[in-house]
C-alpha cells in the first residue's frame, strides 16, 4: 500500500522539490519558446490518424481526373470543351453544389465560349482563386459571391492543419474561401445561413456552431502566423471517407442517380503528374503524408457541413492559462507520486500507468469533444518528475542511512575506548599525581593523551556528518577533496608539519615537489585514503625518525621504464628509525596497522606500496599506481621487478 504518512514529512520534501520545479519551469519556459510545437502536432496527427474508422460522408462526392482521363483527353491543361462535358453531365443528376478546383483565369480552347456560357448560367458552380502570391484571379465573368479561395497556410513542418475561411486583400476586399462558399451554398438549403457568432463575435457561424479563429498562441502554436480566419482541420477518419469517382465514369455513365443527387460535388485533379497534393500526416492514405488537394478541400468542407448538421465535434483549444495550469498539475502529481511511493518498482508500474492515463485522457477529449490539448509536455513533465523526484529523495534518504551507520559505528567504537583503555589511563593518571609513582613529565604526556583520545571522537563525528567532500586530519578545518590532487597533497603536507613532534622539531631542510596530477579516475573516497596515507608517512617521521634533518616529499606523474604514466607520492627522511631494527625490502614490517592501510589502498588502486631503508640513514615510504588512460586500466599492476628498477640510485 502507499505510504501515506510520507506526505506529512514536509522537512525532507525540498530535497526533491527543487529539482521537479526545476524541470517544471524549464517544461513551461520552453513551450513558450516553442520548444514543443513540433512534438505537439505530431502528436495531434497521431490522435487523429489513430480513431476508429468513421462512416462515408455520402453529402460528398469527389470527381477526380486522373492519369487515364487526361492520357484519353490527349492534352493538359483540360481544355474547357471537355469541363463543359462534364458539369453539364453532372448538372443532369441535379447536386445541390458543384466545386470546380481547376483554375480557369485564362481560357483553355477548344470550348471556351461554351464553358463560359455554361458557367454564367449555372448558379451551383463554384470556382476557385487564388489570394497569396502568386496570385490567380478567379474567372471574371462569375460574380464574386460564387468565387472563393484555395490558399492555404502550411505549419513549420510543411503540414496541412488549419483552414483558411476567410482574409482580407490589399485593396481591403475580404473573400471567402472556396471551402466555405461550397458549405454555405449547401447548407442554405437546410436553413442555415453565414453569420457572426453569438458567444464570439468574431466567429463564423452556422445555427449554433460557430467556427472561432485561431489565435497566434492557441493549442501547441506559438506565435503562428493567424492571419485572417483560419480554424484547425478536423479530418475524417478512415481510408475512404468520401466517395471518388473519375471523370471517365461520370461521363460514360457509370454511377448510381443517388450518389449525385442533393450533394455536394468537387471536380479536381487527382493525376500524380500533375502534383496537386496536400501534406497530411493525420489521415490514412496510400501515399504517406499526403493526399490530393481536392481532397483536403473535401476535408475542410466536410467538418463544416457535418459540424452544422450532425453535431461532429470541430477541433477546439482550450484558453492559455487552463493549458499551462494541467500541464502544473501533472508536473505536481509527478512530484507527489515520486514522494509517496517507496520502491522503484512501484513507481515505475504508476508512473507508466499515468502515462496511459494522460494519453487516454487526451485521445478522448480529442475523439468525443475535439479537444486539443497539451498531452506532450503534460508527459513528459510527469515522467520526469516522477522519475528524477524519487531518485533526489532515495539517495538523500541513502546518504542520511549511511551517515547514521556511521555515526552507529562511532559511537560503538567509542563506548569500547572508554570503557576500556581510557578507564586504564583513568587508573594510570589517578595514579600519577603521586610524584614518587611517576615523573611529572611523563604524568604530563599521559594527560595529552587522554585529552587526544578524547578528542578523536569529536574528530570521526565531524568527518562522518559533513559533506563527503571533505577530509578532516585533525581538529581544524576540513580539506575539500574536489580540490586537485597536488593541491590536495600540499594543504595535508602544511596541516601535518604543524603538529608539535619530535622528529618535526630537529628538520633542517624540506625538498617538496608537488606537481599536478593526473586524478579524473579517483573517487572521493580514493583521495580521501590518499590524504590519509600521505599524513601517515609524515606522521611516522614525526613519531620515529630521530634526528631527522632533512625531509624529501615527492608527488607527482612518472612514466615507468615500459612506458607508462603513473602517480607517485614518496615521502624520505634521514633519520634513525626506531620502528625496526633493520628492513629487508619486505612490506610486511612490525610497524603496523598503517602499513596494513597502505597496502589495501595500494591494491584498490591497482599500484603498489614499498617501504624501504634510505641509505645510510633513513626510511623512505612510497606509493605508485597507474593512471586511468583512455577509458581502460593496465592489464596488470606493475611487478616487484619493474618497480625496484624505478628506485633512484642515489640516496636522499
Amino acid at each position: 500500500m502507499m505510504d501515506w504518512w510520507r506526505i506529512g514529512q514536509l522537512s525532507r520534501w525540498p530535497v526533491g522539490l527543487v529539482p521537479g520545479v526545476l524541470v517544471l519551469a524549464v517544461v513551461l519556459a520552453t513551450r513558450g519558446m516553442g520548444w514543443w510545437q513540433g512534438l505537439e502536432w505530431k502528436a495531434l496527427d497521431a490522435s487523429l490518424r489513430s480513431r476508429p474508422t468513421e462512416p462515408l460522408d455520402d453529402r460528398i462526392v469527389i470527381v477526380g481526373i486522373e492519369e487515364n482521363d487526361i492520357q484519353q483527353v490527349g492534352t493538359y491543361p483540360i481544355p474547357d470543351r471537355h469541363l463543359t462535358e462534364l458539369i453539364a453531365t453532372l448538372e443532369r443528376y441535379q447536386p445541390r453544389v458543384i466545386g470546380l478546383d481547376i483554375y480557369r483565369d485564362l481560357p483553355i480552347n477548344p470550348g471556351h465560349e461554351e464553358f463560359r456560357k455554361v458557367a454564367e448560367n449555372l448558379d451551383s458552380l463554384i470556382a476557385i482563386e487564388k489570394l497569396l502570391p502568386p496570385a490567380v484571379v478567379g474567372p471574371e465573368y462569375l460574380p464574386p459571391e460564387r468565387i472563393g479561395f484555395v490558399d492555404v497556410v502550411p505549419d513549420g513542418d510543411g503540414f496541412w492543419r488549419r483552414s483558411l475561411l476567410g482574409a482580407a486583400t490589399p485593396d481591403g476586399a475580404y473573400h471567402l474561401a472556396f471551402t466555405l462558399r461550397m458549405a454555405e451554398r449547401y447548407l442554405a438549403q437546410e436553413g442555415l445561413s453565414l453569420e457572426n457568432g453569438i458567444r464570439n463575435p468574431v466567429a463564423m457561424r452556422f445555427g449554433t456552431i460557430e467556427l472561432a479563429p485561431l489565435t497566434p498562441n492557441a493549442g501547441g502554436y506559438v506565435n503562428a502566423d493567424m492571419g485572417g480566419h483560419q480554424v484547425l482541420v478536423n479530418y475524417r477518419s478512415g481510408s475512404d471517407p468520401f466517395r471518388r469517382l473519375t471523370m471517365a465514369q461520370v461521363l460514360n455513365g457509370q454511377l448510381e442517380p443517388d450518389w449525385l443527387r442533393d450533394r455536394i460535388v468537387l471536380i479536381g485533379i487527382t493525376a500524380p503528374s500533375v502534383k496537386d497534393f496536400a501534406n497530411t500526416a493525420a489521415i490514412i492514405s496510400d501515399n504517406p503524408g499526403l493526399v490530393f488537394g481536392i481532397e483536403f478541400q473535401a476535408h475542410a468542407i466536410s467538418q463544416i457541413t457535418s459540424a452544422a448538421l450532425d453535431n461532429r465535434p470541430l477541433l477546439k483549444v482550450w484558453p492559455q492559462p487552463v493549458e499551462y495550469g494541467w500541464i502544473m498539475l501533472w508536473g505536481a502529481a509527478g512530484l507527489i507520486l515520486g514522494r509517496l511511493l517507496p520502491k522503484p518498482l512501484k513507481q515505475v508500474l504508476v508512473v507508466g500507468g499515468g502515462n496511459l492515463v494522460l494519453l487516454g485522457t487526451g485521445f478522448g477529449l480529442l475523439l468525443w469533444q475535439g479537444w486539443w490539448i497539451p498531452v506532450v509536455p503534460a508527459l513528459a513533465v510527469f515522467t520526469i518528475n516522477g522519475v528524477v523526484f524519487p531518485l533526489f529523495y532515495w539517495y538523500d534518504r541513502g546518504l542520511r542511512s549511511r551517515i547514521q551507520e556511521r555515526q552507529l559505528v562511532i559511537d560503538n567504537t567509542f563506548s569500547a575506548i572508554h570503557n576500556g583503555p581510557l578507564q586504564t589511563l583513568a587508573q594510570v593518571l589517578q595514579a600519577s599525581r603521586d610524584p614518587s609513582q611517576i615523573s611529572p613529565a611523563l604524568s604530563s604526556k599521559l594527560q595529552d593523551l587522554n585529552r587526544e583520545l578524547r578528542r578523536v571522537y569529536t574528530l570521526v563525528s565531524q568527518e562522518a556528518l559533513v559533506h563527503e567532500a571533505q577530509v578532516y586530519l585533525n581538529y581544524s578545518q576540513g580539506i575539500d577533496l574536489t580540490l586537485p590532487l597536488h593541491q590536495l597533497f600540499y594543504q595535508v603536507y602544511t596541516q601535518t608539519l604543524e603538529q608539535d613532534m619530535l622528529g618535526f622539531q630537529t628538520l633542517k631542510v624540506r625538498l617538496i615537489e608537488f606537481e599536478p596530477m593526473d586524478d579524473r579516475a579517483l573517487h572521493l573516497e580514493d583521495k580521501r585514503s590518499l590524504c590519509r596515507f600521505l599524513q601517515e608517512s609524515l606522521l611516522n617521521v614525526g613519531k620515529y625518525a630521530v634526528n631527522a634533518t632533512r625531509l624529501w616529499i615527492i608527488c607527482k606523474p612518472i612514466t615507468s621504464k615500459l612506458g607508462k604514466l603513473q602517480n607517485m607520492v614518496r615521502v624520505a627522511d634521514n633519520g634513525h628509525d626506531t620502528c625496526s631494527a633493520s628492513f629487508d625490502g619486505d612490506v610486511s614490517d612490525v610497524c603496523g596497522h598503517g602499513t596494513q592501510q597502505a597496502k589495501h589502498l595500494s591494491k584498490r588502486l591497482r599500484g603498489q606500496f614499498q617501504r624501504y631503508p634510505n641509505i645510510p640513514n633513513g626510511t623512505v615510504c612510497e606509493l605508485i599506481w597507474p593512471v586511468y588512460r583512455e577509458g581502460v586500466w593496465p592489464l596488470r599492476p606493475m611487478s616487484w621487478s619493474e618497480k625496484g628498477k624505478e628506485r633512484p640510485t642515489d640516496s636522499f
